[in-house]
C-alpha cells in the first residue's frame, strides 16, 4: 500500500520531524477528517486553551487528495475551536489541498507558538519555516498574492487575513478568493499561533497503486456524473440554485429566523447576471463556482441567505460586495451572517443600543454592516464585542436575555440558512452535528425531494417515512448520512458528486472502494468503509465528551422550539420537545450510545487503540528549521 509523509511542526521550538504516515492509521480512520480526529485526540490536552500553544492544528489531506479521482481536490484543518470551544473541524477545496499532497504531505501537525509571524514552506517532500514579518496585516487575497510574486509564482497558499491575525474567532482560512476553511475559527488559531500561511509547490503526481485503471474510472464516473440533471445544473448555477428552494417552501432564515420567507432579487438567476465565469477546484469537472464581476469569487447559497435574507438585505450586487469583503479579511460567512443578525434583533428589541453599538444596527443597512464587517476583523469598538461570537456570551458583555435570539448550538452559529423547524431530520441533524450547528456534517438533503418507498429503501436499506415534517424514522436519515459524509470527508471528495447530498444516485461506497484500491492499493470493502465512518463519529463524541459535551448539548435554539414559523407553506410549524427528545434518544441507540448519548466502554477502548498510531513515533530525529 502507498503511505504518504505526515509532518510534525513545533513552532515553540522551529524544528519538524518528518515519519511515514501509518498504515493502521490509514485502515482505520483513511485520511482528510478522520485521521485528523484521531491525532487531535492523542495530541490535543483536554481543556486546552483554543488560543493557546497547547493547541493543536492539523492539516490533512483526504485518502484521494490530489489523485485523479473526481472531485478530488479537498481537505480538513482541525483544532479545538476558539469559537465554540468544543472540536474544531473545517473542510476547503481549492488547488491548495492537492497542491500540499503533491508537495509531498499527508499532513501537517502543528503545535507551540511561533516567537515571530511565520509561514510554512512545502516542496519536494521537505518544510521551511520562513519569515512572514512583509506579510503581516496583508489580507488573504494580498497575502496569497505576494507570496507567489516572492516565490517565483507557482505555489498555492492557504493564508490568513486581517481576522486571523486579530484572533477573531470566526476567523477563516482562506485559499484562492473564495475557497475558505470557513467553521470554527481555524483561522483565529492560525493567528494565535503566529502562522501567517502554508505554501506549497508541488513536483508531479503523487505516487499511484495503478494509474492507468484509475484514470480510466475516472472517465467512466465523470461520465455517469454529468449524466445526472442535478450535476449539470450545479454547473451552470452553483449552489445559489438552493436559495428558490428555500423561499418558495418557506425555510429560509430571515431578520434572525423572526422571518422565513424574502425577496426573490436574491436567487439564483440574479447572481448569474454577476457572473464572469465559472470554475472548478482541483479535480473536479462540475465547475460550480463563481468568478463574479466585482473581482472576487462567490456568492454561494449560504452567504446569500445569511448575509442577505438574514440580514435584510435585497440587491445581489450589494450582497456580492459584502461576500467578497468576507472573503478578503479572512471572515466565516455562516457566523457573520448568524452574529450580525442576531445582534440587529437585539437592537431593535431595545435588549442594546446606541451606547453598545455606536450608533444604529438597522436590517439591510449596507453601510453599516461593511463597516461592523471591518471592525470586526479589527476589533474595534462593538465589532470586538461580535468578534467574540458566542463566546462574548460568557464573557458577560451582552445581556442575559441575548442568549434567547442567539441561532447557535453548542457555541457554533447555525452554518445553514435553512430553518429546520419544518424539516424535522434537518432538525436533529443540527442538534447532533459534532462541530455544532452545522449541515455539513450530516445534512439529510433528500429528506426534501419526495422519493418514492423503493428509492429511499435503496438508500437506507430499511424502511423511512417520506413525510419532511414527521420526527418518525428520522434518526435512520441522519445517521445514513452523517457516515456517508464522514467518509467522504476523510478521502477529501466533494459532496456535490456523491449519494446523499443533491440525488439518491451517484457516487457511493462502492465507488470509493474501487477508487481507493486504485490509488493507493488498499483493499477496503463498502462495508468497511462505512465502519471507518462510525470509528470517527464515535471518536468526535469522545474528543466532545472530554469538553464536557452532554445530552444538552444535543439541543436547538429557543426559537425553533417556542416560535412558529409565520409565513408560507410551512407556517406553523415548530419542534415539539417531547418529538424531539424521542427522536434524539432513538439516533443515539442507533449509534450504539446510551440513552445519555455516551459511548459503551467497551467502544471508547476499541477506537482509542485505533488512534494509537497517531502518536509520534519518532523514527527521526527533529530537524531544526531555520527562520529566514
Amino acid at each position: 500500500m502507498i503511505l504518504g509523509k505526515t509532518a510534525f511542526v513545533d513552532l515553540t521550538a522551529g524544528t519538524v520531524r518528518i515519519e511515514d504516515t501509518p498504515e493502521e492509521l490509514v485502515r482505520s480512520f483513511l485520511g482528510g477528517r478522520g485521521a485528523n480526529m484521531a491525532y487531535l485526540h492523542r495530541l490535543l490536552p483536554p481543556g486546552a486553551d483554543p488560543l493557546g500553544p497547547e493547541n493543536v492544528l492539523i492539516f490533512g489531506c483526504g485518502l484521494l487528495t490530489g489523485y485523479p479521482a473526481p472531485s478530488s481536490g479537498r481537505m480538513n484543518i482541525s483544532a479545538k475551536s476558539p469559537e465554540s470551544g468544543i472540536l474544531g473541524d473545517a473542510n476547503m477545496g481549492g488547488f491548495f489541498p492537492a497542491e500540499l499532497r503533491k508537495a509531498g504531505f499527508d499532513r501537517l501537525v502543528i503545535t507551540g507558538r511561533s516567537p515571530e509571524s511565520v509561514y510554512l514552506y512545502a516542496c519536494g517532500g521537505a518544510l521551511e519555516l520562513r519569515s512572514a514579518a512583509a506579510y503581516s496585516g496583508l489580507d488573504a487575497w494580498q497575502t496569497q498574492v505576494a507570496l507567489d510574486d516572492d516565490l517565483g509564482g507557482g505555489v498555492r497558499t492557504a493564508a490568513i487575513g486581517y481576522a486571523g491575525e486579530n484572533l477573531v474567532r470566526f476567523a477563516c482560512i482562506m485559499n484562492g478568493h473564495k475557497n475558505a476553511a470557513g467553521r470554527g475559527g481555524m483561522g483565529a488559531v492560525m493567528g494565535s499561533k503566529r502562522l501567517k500561511a502554508v505554501v506549497a509547490r508541488g513536483e508531479g503526481a503523487p505516487p499511484c497503486h495503478d494509474r492507468e485503471a484509475l484514470l480510466e474510472r475516472r472517465r467512466e464516473l465523470n461520465a455517469y456524473l454529468h449524466a445526472s440533471k442535478v450535476i449539470e445544473v450545479m454547473g451552470r448555477l452553483g449552489t445559489p440554485l438552493l436559495y428558490d428552494n428555500h423561499v418558495r417552501v418557506g425555510a429560509l432564515r430571515t431578520k434572525n429566523s423572526q422571518l422565513n420567507q424574502w425577496t426573490s432579487d436574491l436567487d439564483a438567476h440574479h447572481v448569474e447576471e454577476q457572473v464572469e465565469r465559472m470554475v472548478a477546484c482541483a479535480g473536479c469537472s462540475v465547475h460550480c463556482r463563481h468568478v463574479n464581476k466585482q473581482g472576487g469569487e462567490g456568492p454561494e447559497f449560504v452567504t446569500l441567505g445569511l448575509m442577505g435574507a438574514n440580514c435584510g438585505l435585497e440587491n445581489v450586487v450589494d450582497l456580492i460586495e459584502i461576500n467578497n469583503l468576507c472573503n478578503d479579511l479572512g471572515l466565516d460567512t455562516s457566523s457573520a451572517g448568524t452574529l450580525i443578525p442576531w445582534a440587529m434583533e437585539l437592537y431593535q428589541r431595545g435588549i442594546i443600543d446606541d451606547e453598545l453599538t455606536g450608533g444604529p444596527l438597522e436590517w439591510g443597512d449596507v453601510p453599516a454592516i461593511k463597516q461592523l464587517l471591518l471592525d470586526i476583523a479589527g476589533r474595534r469598538g462593538f465589532g470586538d464585542v461580535l468578534a467574540e461570537s458566542t463566546q462574548t456570551l460568557a464573557q458577560g458583555t451582552l445581556p442575559a436575555e441575548a442568549r434567547d435570539y442567539l441561532i447557535a448550538i453548542k457555541n457554533l452559529p447555525q452554518s445553514d440558512p435553512h430553518d429546520v423547524r419544518y424539516i424535522k431530520s434537518f432538525a436533529l441533524a443540527e442538534a447532533v452535528s459534532s462541530r455544532g450547528a452545522d449541515h455539513l456534517r450530516n445534512r439529510p438533503t433528500l429528506d426534501i425531494m419526495g422519493l418514492a418507498d423503493e428509492i429511499r429503501m435503496a438508500v437506507y436499506g430499511e424502511e423511512t417515512v417520506a413525510a419532511p415534517t414527521s420526527y418518525e424514522t428520522k434518526e435512520i436519515v441522519v445517521e445514513w448520512s452523517e457516515n456517508i459524509f464522514a467518509t467522504i470527508d476523510s478521502l477529501g471528495m466533494c459532496r456535490f458528486v456523491c449519494r446523499g447530498w443533491n440525488s439518491p444516485k451517484l457516487l457511493s461506497y462502492p465507488e470509493f472502494s474501487e477508487l481507493i484500491q486504485s490509488a493507493v492499493g488498499l483493499e477496503v470493502t463498502p462495508d468497511q468503509l462505512e465502519d471507518v465512518a462510525r470509528r470517527v463519529l464515535d471518536l468526535e463524541r469522545v474528543i466532545n465528551m472530554r469538553e464536557g459535551v452532554t445530552r444538552a448539548d444535543d439541543t436547538l435554539p429557543r426559537r425553533y422550539f417556542e416560535d412558529p414559523l409565520p409565513l408560507g407553506p410551512s407556517q406553523g410549524h415548530h419542534i415539539d420537545r417531547t418529538e424531539f427528545e424521542a427522536l434524539l434518544t432513538r439516533y443515539y441507540r442507533r449509534r450504539g450510545w446510551d440513552d445519555e448519548g455516551v459511548p459503551t466502554p467497551e467502544r471508547v477502548a476499541e477506537i482509542e487503540a485505533c488512534t494509537r498510531a497517531a502518536s509520534p513515533v519518532g523514527g527521526s530525529s527533529p530537524a531544526p528549521v531555520g527562520r529566514s
